[in-house]
């Protein structure tokens, strides 16, 4: 995955691609829409090297195909919904269309702004923009949440996110949704980059590396490019790997 990620930042960034990171090329096909929170995010370029997985998707998708990424930093499964951002999205869709649907970092938050509970509310949410998208004859597919760098002491990740992943699943069975499980995938990701290694992956910065960040920056939960494009090819390949159909057709190498 870092040779094929270390490609595609080249051209993603040779190419010139900032906020959004969208084709909006012709609809054939469908769209292919995000909602989530700032690991799924696009970012303008006074944020950059910052990046979400749903802002460079694109790059595993066949040319033409349109990308709408729809997550907002800082949300939740409710707050999305709360905030009116769900009836945005949900606005925009059309039949044929496609939606990628992760949320759980801010679910844990205590506030009742953002929290749920995973097997209760959490479920409910979600439960809603699946069955609010297939009635628009929209496919859905679930992400686990992507794990944050958080080693112990013997150099594997400690899962972060309770049981919003289990609950996650779960719901997959129920409603027969695909689950791609990024929380699982993104901890051994981590892991074979290693302790120090990893830190590429995350927006890590020395003071004077980057001008949007004179000071520098240690963020264990949001990447930089390379990281964001690693993530995102752990869900195009899952979509290949699960056999995801028909979403697996947009792919560059289906």
């Amino acid at each position: 995955m870092l040779l094929i990620a270390a490609v595609f930042l080249f051209q993603y960034t040779a190419s010139g691609e900032g906020e959004g990171a969208l084709d909006t090329g012709g609809d054939e096909e469908g769209t292919v829409f995000l909602i989530g929170d700032s690991t799924v995010a696009s970012y303008p370029a006074n944020k950059a090297p910052l990046t979400g997985w749903g802002q460079v998707i694109g790059s595993f998708l066949k040319e033409g195909v349109a990308v709408e990424n729809d997550a907002v930093s800082g949300t939740s499964s409710k707050s999305f919904v709360d905030a009116g951002y769900w009836a945005t999205t949900l606005g925009k869709m059309q039949s044929g269309d496609y939606l990628f649907i992760q949320f759980g970092h801010n679910d844990q938050k205590s506030d009742p702004t953002w929290h749920t509970d995973p097997f209760t509310t959490y479920k409910a949410y979600l439960g809603q923009y699946i069955t609010e998208a297939r009635a628009k004859g929209v496919f859905p597919v679930l992400v686990t949440s992507a794990e944050r760098r958080r080693f112990n002491s013997e150099g594997t990740i400690t899962p972060s996110h309770k049981q919003y992943p289990t609950a996650m699943k779960q719901l997959g069975d129920e409603m027969d949704v695909p689950v791609i499980d990024l929380a699982a995938q993104s901890a051994a990701l981590y892991e074979a980059w290693g302790v120090e290694g990893s830190k590429q992956l995350f927006l890590f910065l020395e003071p004077g590396d980057s001008p949007n960040y004179p000071d520098g920056k240690e963020d264990n939960t949001h990447f930089q490019t390379i990281g964001a494009l690693e993530l995102a090819g752990l869900v195009a390949q899952s979509v290949k790997d699960q056999d995801i159909t028909p979403l697996r057709s947009l792919l560059k190498c289906p």
